[in-house]
Parts: C-alpha cells; sequence; structure tokens
C-alpha cells in the first residue's frame, strides 16, 4: 500500500519534490485559497508552525481553485499574499486540482485514506454543506475534498491519521498535532 512518502508533487517553481523528503516528520497537508472565508486559518496554522516545527513537524501547503474560484492567482501571487498578510513560513507547492479527473493523486489518495464524513453540526456547517454539494457536482465520484482548508494529518511513518473539515476548531487541530508529537 503506498504511504504519504510514496508521492511527489512540484513546488511553487514546477519543480518535482518528493514527500519522502518529509519522512520522520508529523505533517499537516492543507489545500488552500487566499479569497476565502477560511483564509484566516492561516494566523493559527503559522502560528503552529513557529512553534512546533523544531519539533519535528511540517506544514504543507496547496492552493488550490476549484471552490468558487477563491484562489485566482498564480503561484508568486499566492505566495505574496500569504507571506504579506500572514508572514507564512512553512513550505507552499504549486497550485493543483484536488477533485475530479485531474485531482492531483496525492489529494485522492489522502481523502480515499480519510474519506469526507459531514461539516458537523450548527447552522454555519449545514449552509455550507449546501453550497458544497451545489459546487462538487461537476466532480461526481471524485469529489474527493468538500471545501478549502481540509486539513489532513500524517504521522511520521506516513499514514494518514486523522482528517479536518475547515469548520472544525483550529485549536482542536492544534490539539491533535501536539499529540501526535509527543508520541
Amino acid at each position: 500500500m503506498a504511504g504519504v512518502y510514496d508521492f511527489k508533487v512540484k513546488d511553487r517553481s514546477g519543480n518535482e519534490v518528493s514527500l519522502n523528503e518529509y519522512a520522520g516528520k508529523v505533517l499537516l497537508i492543507v489545500n488552500t485559497a487566499t479569497g476565502c472565508g477560511f483564509t484566516p486559518h492561516y494566523e493559527p496554522l503559522e502560528a503552529m508552525y513557529k512553534d512546533l516545527k523544531d519539533k519535528g513537524f511540517e506544514i504543507l501547503d496547496f492552493p488550490c481553485n476549484q471552490f468558487a474560484n477563491q484562489a485566482p492567482g498564480d503561484e508568486e501571487e499566492i505566495h505574496q499574499f500569504c507571506t504579506m498578510k500572514f508572514g507564512t513560513e512553512f513550505p507552499q507547492f504549486a497550485k493543483l486540482n484536488v477533485n475530479g479527473e485531474e485531482a492531483d493523486p496525492l489529494f485522492a489518495y489522502l481523502a480515499t485514506e480519510k474519506p469526507f464524513e459531514g461539516f458537523g453540526k450548527g447552522l454555519k456547517n449545514a449552509a455550507l454543506k449546501k453550497f458544497t454539494e451545489m459546487n462538487n457536482k461537476a466532480f461526481g465520484d471524485k469529489a474527493y475534498i468538500k471545501w478549502n482548508f481540509t486539513k489532513f494529518l500524517i504521522d511520521r511513518e506516513g499514514k494518514v491519521i486523522a482528517r479536518f473539515e475547515p469548520t472544525v476548531d483550529m485549536g482542536d487541530v492544534r490539539k491533535a498535532v501536539e499529540d501526535l508529537l509527543s508520541k
């Protein structure tokens, strides 16, 4: 069975990067967008990265424009936005698709390992569910990711441990990361 470290992705400059370079680290893999209501997640993500990177933690940021065109810029524009507005220092990769026939194999794998289980309860979550159902109709059974800022937690062996929808409190995400780092 493949693991996360078996995949190759493109960095912001288009160079191929083996995720094996991150072997032995706890990873949080995130699909992002600069114009999304969840874009403020960059702030707690960067804080978590600064606090935990020396303990073997990495965040891998993959911009995606498949959700209401909320990441329209090119890689450099997206990078400039993230670094200037949120001071991000964690690795940002090339923009990619996470759904459909052209979905990046990494995200298809992640979503197969930890499928979507819902956005939770509450009015905001119900509204997001309706919006994502309309947006993802075009992808059919290949609608792997439901919205921007879906996060996958990977252990030091490359196994997918958890999936966090964008509606999950970032404090809960951080706690899961810290718990995994302490093992």
